[in-house]
């Protein structure tokens, strides 16, 4: 069931379904956001990520039509568009619909039949903070042509369909990370997934810990042009490394051991982002084995190290990125902090014991301020179930 604060938000938006289209909606569907534990920048490498779904969410209220029209409202931009369903191509006027008509697009590609429909939405999920806003979007929508229609397609085919529209009508070449989880996600659990075949499995949280997730306030202006860069010198590397290592067909087949002993031939820069995420592949066993036996502790240096990586290797974080995990890593209690999601901006997530996190919180915020002059949100995330109907 949902919490207050979720039923608030499903009933203004049923309200606001209700003045625009003048009836009920017929489905109102949550999709989560994300947080990244470990395994940043690996899952467009086949390497392994482990998210969880976080309390914030997009939801998209929606109602068939008797034609091909798509109609939708997206009450946080006070902004409306119409499509139709046998003429799908991505909108510069509509930018925000592209996720919609992607998702529409490439249901029909795979030759399930949609009708319109009047849709309504709204999020909580923080744009461009690295929380996968748009991956929400697109699972919600998904979700709801999935219910009105009666598809017969699975949750992990769902998510597929999402992260195509991502790639070909958002123009971003994401892994398939954030919508998986977002469909797929369980509460109380993170998501174990490894990204080349899409084997899962539902990893529980230690008792007593939370996530935290702290936004810098600073817009990802460079992640989309610098996320393009690091991917083709991850491909770049692979090229190289199969002169000597046929079998490799991406960065998660090489060991550290195989990195070092080939790395004259990777040049400088390309070596550093290849070393990123062979020791992230190589890190992800350990780290998870840490999280079932519930040492908090061991897990938490997992995530300082990523962020090291991140940091040194990825060359993917930013001042505030580094003030505010600084910041955490301060508090006793904070078991580790790092970055999550491209970098350039956005937030970082930290393991912080229960018991530690209102302090974490007036430390965090405080030193953030005094650091960079800038303010934090802090969100405290629990796990979260993936998309739903409410």
């Amino acid at each position: 069931m949902p919490n207050m604060s979720l039923r608030k938000r499903v009933s203004s938006l049923r309200d606001s379904f209700r003045q625009r289209f003048g009836s009920e909606p017929a489905v109102v569907v949550r999709a989560p956001g994300r947080a990244n534990l470990l395994g940043e920048h690996t899952d467009y490498n086949d390497g392994f990520v482990l998210p969880i779904a976080i309390d914030r969410s997009v939801l998209f209220a929606a109602a068939p039509r008797a034609d091909r029209q798509v109609v939708l409202h997206a009450l946080d931009l006070d902004a409306s568009t119409a499509f139709s369903l046998d003429d799908l191509a991505p909108s510069s006027a509509q930018p925000w619909s592209n996720y919609q008509r992607g998702v529409a697009h490439f249901l029909q590609a795979r030759g399930y039949r949609l009708q319109g429909l009047n849709a309504a939405l709204t999020s909580d999920v923080p744009i461009g903070s690295g929380l996968s806003s748009s991956a929400a979007v697109e699972v919600a929508a998904a979700f709801a042509f999935r219910a009105l229609n009666a598809l017969d397609i699975s949750l992990p085919d769902l998510a597929l369909v999402c992260q195509q529209a991502e790639h070909e009508f958002a123009g971003v070449p994401c892994g398939i990370m954030d919508q998986f989880v977002s469909a797929l996600g369980r509460r109380g659990h993170a998501l174990l997934l490894d990204c080349r075949n899409l084997a899962y499995e539902h990893v529980p949280l230690p008792a007593g810990v939370r996530v935290v997730v702290c936004d810098t306030g600073v817009r990802r202006e460079l992640a989309g042009s610098e996320y393009r860069v690091r991917r083709a010198q991850c491909e770049e590397a692979v090229r190289h490394l199969q002169a000597v290592l046929p079998g490799v067909q991406a960065l998660r087949d090489v060991t550290p051991e195989q990195l070092a002993e080939h790395r004259a031939l990777l040049p400088e820069v390309v070596y550093r982002r290849a070393r990123h995420v062979v020791l992230a592949t190589a890190r992800m066993g350990q780290a998870v084995a840490a999280l079932r036996l519930g040492d908090a502790v061991a897990f938490g240096q997992a995530m300082r190290d990523c962020h090291a990586s991140l940091r040194d290797d990825y060359e993917v974080s930013c001042p505030e990125l580094e003030a505010l995990v600084d910041a955490a890593n301060e508090v006793e209690g904070c078991y580790g902090s790092r970055l999550t999601g491209a970098g350039f901006g956005g937030c970082t997530v930290s393991l912080v014991a229960a018991d530690a996190v209102s302090e974490f919180e007036r430390h965090v915020v405080q030193r953030y301020r005094q650091q960079t002059g800038r303010e934090t949100t802090v969100i405290v995330c629990a796990a979260e179930d993936g998309v739903g109907a409410i």
